[in-house]
């Protein structure tokens, strides 16, 4: 039904965020960046719009929710457990908040932390052999 994603998320400070997201190895769309946002590339159908609070206010009418709520957390899955920790503690060395300490179910390891701005990141690897289709 759908192809992409679009998650667009209000951030405070736009050099501040693409220095925290750089460094943990995401790249971005110039065609779609200017000096209030930028298109963060997930992947191939996963994109983030980094959007400075004016400009992401100028598509709702709705308020800004601050750092002390959380309305949606946004998960991904990775390669391996390595890897969760990897981008976990690249996070935490540039400034993310540690929400928890890593969790391992055996099936499932999983490592969350807030960015710069608050917004909830869940980094978990779940074994294929454990999903059943």
């Amino acid at each position: 039904m759908f192809k992409t994603i679009f998650v667009n998320l209000p951030i405070e400070n736009l050099r501040k965020s693409v220095d925290f997201f750089t460094g943990l190895g995401f790249t971005f769309n110039a065609q779609f960046t200017d000096e209030q946002g930028t298109c963060m590339i997930v992947s191939e159908h996963i994109y983030i719009m980094l959007l400075e609070h004016a400009k992401f206010q100028s598509f709702t009418p709705k308020q800004i929710a601050d750092k002390n709520t959380v309305e949606a957390m946004l998960s991904f899955s990775c390669e391996s457990k390595e890897e969760v920790v990897r981008i976990a503690e690249k996070a935490f060395e540039l400034g993310a908040k540690r929400v928890n300490e890593p969790e391992d179910h055996g099936f499932m390891f999983s490592w969350a932390f807030e960015d710069l701005d608050g917004h909830a990141w869940d980094l978990f690897w779940m074994d294929p052999d454990f999903v059943q289709s």
